[in-house]
Protein backbone atom coordinates (compact mmCIF):
# COMPACT_ATOMS: atom_id res chain seq x y z
CA UNK A 1 0.00 0.00 0.00
CA UNK A 2 1.28 3.47 -0.86
CA UNK A 3 2.99 5.51 1.70
CA UNK A 4 -0.37 7.92 1.47
CA UNK A 5 -2.33 5.55 2.33
CA UNK A 6 -0.71 4.74 5.39
CA UNK A 7 -3.09 3.87 7.95
CA UNK A 8 -3.26 6.44 11.40
CA UNK A 9 -3.55 4.55 14.53
CA UNK A 10 -7.31 5.97 15.09
CA UNK A 11 -8.29 5.23 11.73
CA UNK A 12 -7.13 1.84 11.98
CA UNK A 13 -8.78 1.27 15.70
CA UNK A 14 -12.35 2.77 13.87
CA UNK A 15 -15.24 0.75 14.37
CA UNK A 16 -17.07 0.92 11.34
CA UNK A 17 -19.71 -1.56 11.92
CA UNK A 18 -20.75 -0.20 15.36
CA UNK A 19 -20.69 3.32 13.54
CA UNK A 20 -22.91 2.26 10.38
CA UNK A 21 -25.40 0.32 13.23
CA UNK A 22 -25.96 3.43 15.07
CA UNK A 23 -26.77 4.94 12.24
CA UNK A 24 -29.26 3.02 10.76
CA UNK A 25 -30.98 3.00 13.85
CA UNK A 26 -30.42 7.02 14.60
CA UNK A 27 -30.46 7.96 11.39
CA UNK A 28 -33.88 9.93 11.62
CA UNK A 29 -32.66 12.37 14.39
CA UNK A 30 -31.32 14.18 11.33
CA UNK A 31 -34.99 15.74 10.88
CA UNK A 32 -34.83 16.63 14.57
CA UNK A 33 -31.57 18.46 13.99
CA UNK A 34 -33.07 20.34 10.98
CA UNK A 35 -36.33 21.10 13.07
CA UNK A 36 -34.28 22.71 15.43
CA UNK A 37 -32.58 24.01 13.22
CA UNK A 38 -35.31 26.17 11.39
CA UNK A 39 -36.94 26.71 14.85
CA UNK A 40 -33.21 28.79 15.87
CA UNK A 41 -33.46 30.18 12.36
CA UNK A 42 -36.79 31.91 13.01
CA UNK A 43 -36.23 32.32 16.97
CA UNK A 44 -32.73 34.14 16.41
CA UNK A 45 -33.64 36.34 13.67
CA UNK A 46 -36.96 37.73 15.74
CA UNK A 47 -35.00 38.13 18.64
CA UNK A 48 -31.56 39.92 16.53
CA UNK A 49 -34.46 42.63 15.21
CA UNK A 50 -34.41 45.20 18.27
CA UNK A 51 -30.69 44.25 19.08
CA UNK A 52 -27.34 45.92 17.96
CA UNK A 53 -25.60 43.25 15.74
CA UNK A 54 -22.52 40.85 17.18
CA UNK A 55 -19.13 41.85 15.87
CA UNK A 56 -17.83 38.08 16.53
CA UNK A 57 -14.70 38.35 14.19
CA UNK A 58 -12.75 36.18 16.53
CA UNK A 59 -15.08 33.76 17.03
CA UNK A 60 -15.88 33.25 13.15
CA UNK A 61 -11.92 33.05 13.00
CA UNK A 62 -11.82 29.81 15.22
CA UNK A 63 -14.57 28.19 13.76
CA UNK A 64 -13.99 28.83 10.18
CA UNK A 65 -10.39 27.60 10.69
CA UNK A 66 -11.67 24.28 12.48
CA UNK A 67 -13.84 23.11 9.77
CA UNK A 68 -10.69 24.23 7.17
CA UNK A 69 -8.10 22.40 9.09
CA UNK A 70 -11.07 19.33 9.31
CA UNK A 71 -12.25 19.70 5.96
CA UNK A 72 -8.55 19.79 4.49
CA UNK A 73 -7.46 16.10 6.07
CA UNK A 74 -10.74 15.28 5.30
CA UNK A 75 -10.08 16.01 1.58
CA UNK A 76 -6.56 14.48 1.69
CA UNK A 77 -7.32 10.81 3.68
CA UNK A 78 -10.05 10.27 1.18
CA UNK A 79 -8.52 12.11 -1.96
CA UNK A 80 -5.53 9.54 -1.95
CA UNK A 81 -7.67 6.52 -1.36
CA UNK A 82 -10.59 7.67 -4.34
CA UNK A 83 -7.23 8.42 -6.43
CA UNK A 84 -5.60 4.96 -5.40
CA UNK A 85 -9.14 3.10 -6.20
CA UNK A 86 -9.29 5.21 -9.22
CA UNK A 87 -5.51 4.06 -10.52
CA UNK A 88 -5.63 0.26 -9.36
CA UNK A 89 -8.94 -1.03 -10.00
CA UNK A 90 -10.78 1.65 -12.23
CA UNK A 91 -13.81 4.55 -12.20
CA UNK A 92 -16.66 1.61 -11.85
CA UNK A 93 -14.86 0.26 -8.82
CA UNK A 94 -14.41 3.93 -7.50
CA UNK A 95 -17.87 4.26 -8.05
CA UNK A 96 -19.28 1.42 -6.99
CA UNK A 97 -17.59 -0.50 -4.03
CA UNK A 98 -18.90 -0.33 -0.73
CA UNK A 99 -14.84 -0.14 0.35
CA UNK A 100 -15.30 3.76 0.89
CA UNK A 101 -17.37 3.05 4.12
CA UNK A 102 -15.54 0.42 5.80
CA UNK A 103 -11.84 -0.31 4.29
CA UNK A 104 -8.76 1.10 5.48
CA UNK A 105 -8.32 4.82 5.77
CA UNK A 106 -11.78 6.10 4.56
CA UNK A 107 -14.35 4.72 6.46
CA UNK A 108 -12.99 7.11 9.74
CA UNK A 109 -13.44 9.62 7.58
CA UNK A 110 -16.80 8.93 5.83
CA UNK A 111 -18.41 8.40 9.05
CA UNK A 112 -16.72 11.34 10.40
CA UNK A 113 -18.07 13.61 7.29
CA UNK A 114 -21.86 12.50 7.73
CA UNK A 115 -21.70 13.87 11.52
CA UNK A 116 -20.50 17.13 10.76
CA UNK A 117 -23.12 17.80 8.59
CA UNK A 118 -24.62 18.44 12.06
CA UNK A 119 -22.42 21.04 13.90
CA UNK A 120 -21.90 22.64 10.40
CA UNK A 121 -25.49 24.04 10.86
CA UNK A 122 -24.09 26.26 13.25
CA UNK A 123 -22.60 28.20 10.26
CA UNK A 124 -25.80 29.92 10.02
CA UNK A 125 -25.29 31.13 13.58
CA UNK A 126 -23.16 33.94 12.70
CA UNK A 127 -25.00 35.46 10.30
CA UNK A 128 -27.84 35.34 12.30
CA UNK A 129 -25.93 36.55 15.18
CA UNK A 130 -23.95 39.30 12.92
CA UNK A 131 -27.33 40.15 11.28
CA UNK A 132 -26.00 39.59 7.54
CA UNK A 133 -28.40 38.43 4.98
CA UNK A 134 -29.77 34.95 4.91
CA UNK A 135 -30.15 33.65 1.51
CA UNK A 136 -32.58 30.74 0.53
CA UNK A 137 -29.48 28.59 -0.94
CA UNK A 138 -27.78 28.69 2.60
CA UNK A 139 -29.98 27.46 4.67
CA UNK A 140 -31.77 25.21 2.43
CA UNK A 141 -28.54 23.03 1.59
CA UNK A 142 -27.52 22.96 5.06
CA UNK A 143 -30.54 21.15 5.43
CA UNK A 144 -30.89 18.52 2.69
CA UNK A 145 -27.12 17.57 2.96
CA UNK A 146 -27.79 16.89 6.44
CA UNK A 147 -30.57 14.52 5.74
CA UNK A 148 -29.20 12.91 2.23
CA UNK A 149 -25.95 12.09 4.22
CA UNK A 150 -27.45 10.51 7.34
CA UNK A 151 -29.60 8.77 5.40
CA UNK A 152 -27.21 7.16 2.52
CA UNK A 153 -24.70 6.31 5.13
CA UNK A 154 -27.12 3.85 6.85
CA UNK A 155 -27.03 2.10 3.36
CA UNK A 156 -23.56 2.20 2.28
CA UNK A 157 -24.70 3.59 -1.02
CA UNK A 158 -22.75 3.56 -4.17
CA UNK A 159 -21.04 6.81 -5.24
CA UNK A 160 -20.67 8.13 -1.63
CA UNK A 161 -16.74 7.86 -1.51
CA UNK A 162 -17.19 10.75 -4.95
CA UNK A 163 -19.67 12.38 -3.05
CA UNK A 164 -17.88 13.01 0.30
CA UNK A 165 -14.61 13.55 -1.35
CA UNK A 166 -16.01 16.20 -3.75
CA UNK A 167 -17.43 17.94 -0.73
CA UNK A 168 -14.36 17.96 1.60
CA UNK A 169 -12.02 19.16 -0.90
CA UNK A 170 -15.06 22.19 -1.85
CA UNK A 171 -15.15 22.69 2.01
CA UNK A 172 -11.36 22.93 2.38
CA UNK A 173 -11.02 25.93 -0.02
CA UNK A 174 -14.15 27.61 1.20
CA UNK A 175 -13.46 27.84 4.82
CA UNK A 176 -10.17 28.48 4.39
CA UNK A 177 -11.14 31.31 2.33
CA UNK A 178 -14.12 32.59 5.22
CA UNK A 179 -10.93 31.83 7.65
CA UNK A 180 -8.29 34.33 5.92
CA UNK A 181 -11.27 37.10 5.25
CA UNK A 182 -12.51 36.95 8.78
CA UNK A 183 -8.66 37.39 10.17
CA UNK A 184 -8.14 40.27 8.18
CA UNK A 185 -6.49 39.11 5.48
CA UNK A 186 -6.87 40.43 1.66
CA UNK A 187 -7.78 37.60 -0.49
CA UNK A 188 -8.74 37.82 -3.99
CA UNK A 189 -12.05 38.27 -4.58
CA UNK A 190 -11.17 35.66 -7.97
CA UNK A 191 -10.47 33.44 -5.42
CA UNK A 192 -14.44 33.25 -3.90
CA UNK A 193 -15.18 33.04 -8.08
CA UNK A 194 -13.22 30.26 -8.42
CA UNK A 195 -14.88 28.34 -5.41
CA UNK A 196 -18.21 29.00 -6.42
CA UNK A 197 -17.38 27.54 -9.67
CA UNK A 198 -15.86 24.48 -7.75
CA UNK A 199 -19.22 24.07 -6.19
CA UNK A 200 -21.24 24.30 -9.29
CA UNK A 201 -18.67 21.97 -11.13
CA UNK A 202 -19.05 19.69 -7.74
CA UNK A 203 -23.49 19.16 -8.80
CA UNK A 204 -22.63 18.52 -12.71
CA UNK A 205 -20.30 15.76 -11.11
CA UNK A 206 -22.57 14.37 -8.56
CA UNK A 207 -25.12 14.04 -10.81
CA UNK A 208 -22.99 12.28 -13.58
CA UNK A 209 -22.16 10.32 -10.33
CA UNK A 210 -25.75 9.05 -10.17
CA UNK A 211 -25.88 8.40 -13.60
CA UNK A 212 -23.18 5.99 -13.83
CA UNK A 213 -24.64 4.42 -9.98
CA UNK A 214 -28.00 3.99 -11.71
CA UNK A 215 -26.51 2.57 -15.24
CA UNK A 216 -24.52 0.04 -13.49
CA UNK A 217 -27.05 -0.91 -11.16
CA UNK A 218 -29.78 -1.43 -14.26
CA UNK A 219 -26.91 -3.77 -15.83
CA UNK A 220 -26.47 -6.09 -12.67
CA UNK A 221 -22.85 -4.78 -12.29
CA UNK A 222 -23.08 -4.99 -8.22
CA UNK A 223 -23.61 -1.16 -7.86
CA UNK A 224 -25.62 -1.10 -4.69
CA UNK A 225 -28.63 1.67 -4.58
CA UNK A 226 -31.64 2.11 -4.37
CA UNK A 227 -33.51 3.97 -7.70
CA UNK A 228 -35.58 6.20 -4.89
CA UNK A 229 -32.31 7.37 -3.71
CA UNK A 230 -30.90 8.11 -6.61
CA UNK A 231 -33.68 10.02 -8.20
CA UNK A 232 -33.21 12.39 -4.83
CA UNK A 233 -29.81 12.73 -4.63
CA UNK A 234 -30.18 13.85 -8.20
CA UNK A 235 -32.94 16.33 -7.72
CA UNK A 236 -31.30 17.66 -5.32
CA UNK A 237 -27.96 18.07 -6.90
CA UNK A 238 -29.82 19.76 -9.83
CA UNK A 239 -31.82 22.20 -7.51
CA UNK A 240 -28.06 22.98 -6.01
CA UNK A 241 -26.57 23.69 -9.46
CA UNK A 242 -29.80 26.02 -10.52
CA UNK A 243 -29.19 27.53 -6.94
CA UNK A 244 -25.45 28.37 -7.37
CA UNK A 245 -25.55 29.36 -10.84
CA UNK A 246 -28.69 31.84 -10.10
CA UNK A 247 -26.08 32.91 -7.00
CA UNK A 248 -22.57 32.96 -9.74
CA UNK A 249 -25.25 35.09 -12.82
CA UNK A 250 -26.18 37.48 -9.75
CA UNK A 251 -22.52 37.88 -8.83
CA UNK A 252 -21.56 38.61 -12.39
CA UNK A 253 -24.27 40.70 -13.00
CA UNK A 254 -23.27 43.16 -10.27
CA UNK A 255 -19.92 43.37 -11.47
CA UNK A 256 -20.64 44.27 -14.87
CA UNK A 257 -23.46 46.88 -13.43
CA UNK A 258 -21.12 48.06 -10.72
CA UNK A 259 -17.66 47.78 -11.32
CA UNK A 260 -14.86 45.30 -9.85
CA UNK A 261 -14.57 47.28 -6.52
CA UNK A 262 -18.17 46.44 -6.14
CA UNK A 263 -18.28 42.75 -6.52
CA UNK A 264 -20.24 40.72 -4.28
CA UNK A 265 -17.60 37.69 -4.77
CA UNK A 266 -16.96 38.14 -0.89
CA UNK A 267 -20.23 36.52 -0.30
CA UNK A 268 -19.78 33.01 -0.98
CA UNK A 269 -23.85 31.52 0.42
CA UNK A 270 -22.45 29.83 3.47
CA UNK A 271 -20.63 32.55 6.16
CA UNK A 272 -20.02 36.22 4.88
CA UNK A 273 -16.17 36.01 6.16
CA UNK A 274 -16.09 40.02 4.91
CA UNK A 275 -15.95 40.23 8.68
Amino acid sequence: MPLALQEYEFERQFNEDEAIRWMQENWKKSFLFCSLYAACIIGGRHLMKQREKFELRKPLVLWSLTLAVFSIFGAVRTGSYMMHILLTKGLQHSVCDQSFYNGPVSKFWAYAFVLSKAPELGDTLFIVLRKQRLIFLHWYHHITVLLYSWYSYKDMVAGGGWFMTMNYLVHALMYSYYAARAAGFRVSRRLAMFITLTQISQMVVGCVVNYLVYSWMQRGAGCPSHVHNIVWSSLMYLSYFLLFLHFFYEASHTRRRRGWRSWSWGRIPWLTGDA
